[in-house]
């Protein structure tokens, strides 16, 4: 499984991001799919996964009302639509897959694969 995380940037306060990740190397429909962040100093924190078949979604309370995950089944592809973004969301994103995984699993030791990470700043 290879999974490459990108669109992060640099944002304001209240502002959108949507990074993404394109998973290859094999059929992702027993996959929970998930992203994870992790700020300076700070350990990786769970922000939201999704299973592959079916679409059901899970998220951290933090993000909750805020965020989005998706996928896209033809083009292999997560998303994490960000809106309503604060300071306190700057960190490092990494996409993860957990195969026959269930979307509440937030601790990241169960994932075992897992995208380079995509850097979000957002300034105050």
């Amino acid at each position: 499984v290879q999974l490459q995380a990108s669109g992060g940037g640099l944002v304001q306060a209240g502002g959108s991001l949507r990074p993404s990740c394109a998973a290859s190397g094999r059929t992702f429909i027993t996959y929970t799919m998930a992203w994870f962040r992790q700020a300076p100093g700070k350990e990786r924190e769970f922000v939201a996964a999704i299973r592959w078949a079916g679409g059901s979604t899970y998220y951290a309370d933090s993000v909750k009302g805020r965020f989005t995950i998706s996928r896209d089944n033809a083009k292999n592809m997560v998303y994490l639509q960000m809106n309503s973004l604060k300071p306190e969301d700057t960190a490092v994103y990494y996409c993860a897959a957990d195969q026959f995984g269930s979307i509440r699993n937030e601790n990241p030791d169960e994932y075992n694969a897992w995208g380079q990470g995509t850097k979000v700043t957002v300034s105050s």
